[in-house]
């Protein structure tokens, strides 16, 4: 059972799903693990171990959701690395409605940063 009322995936979040999931096979299990754990740890409990950081400079209005990035995402297809396997995970947080929105999902050894272009057509 999951920690949230709702969780949501966006279309663009399945498209890098699937395509990482090609390379990742773990994915799917991982990132139900990393919700039900590391989301519900620092959204639930207000434990923070660093793993998860706000997306600052966006200039999402104050009705807006909070866009957080997870750097700590253990993958078990990356084996030996722990949680610092270099999966990203973008989500929005909407506090009031206890909802969570997956919007992208990226390695960082195909790109560097998340797309706040995505965000911005979602949420600016």
């Amino acid at each position: 059972m999951t920690p949230f009322k709702e969780i949501v995936r966006l279309p663009e979040f399945e498209r890098d799903m699937k395509r990482l999931m090609k390379r990742f096979r773990s994915l799917e299990e991982d990132l139900d693990t990393f919700i039900k754990t590391e989301l519900r740890l620092f959204h639930k409990l207000g434990i923070d171990n660093k793993g998860v950081v706000q997306i600052a400079g966006l200039g999402i209005g104050i009705q807006g959701p909070r866009i957080y990035k997870a750097r700590k995402f253990a993958c078990r297809s990356l084996k030996g690395k722990g949680a610092q396997t270099g999966i990203r995970v973008i989500y929005a947080y909407f506090e009031e409605n206890d909802r969570i929105e997956l919007i992208e999902i990226y390695y960082k050894g195909d790109k560097e940063n998340e797309d706040r272009e995505r965000i911005m057509e979602r949420y600016g």
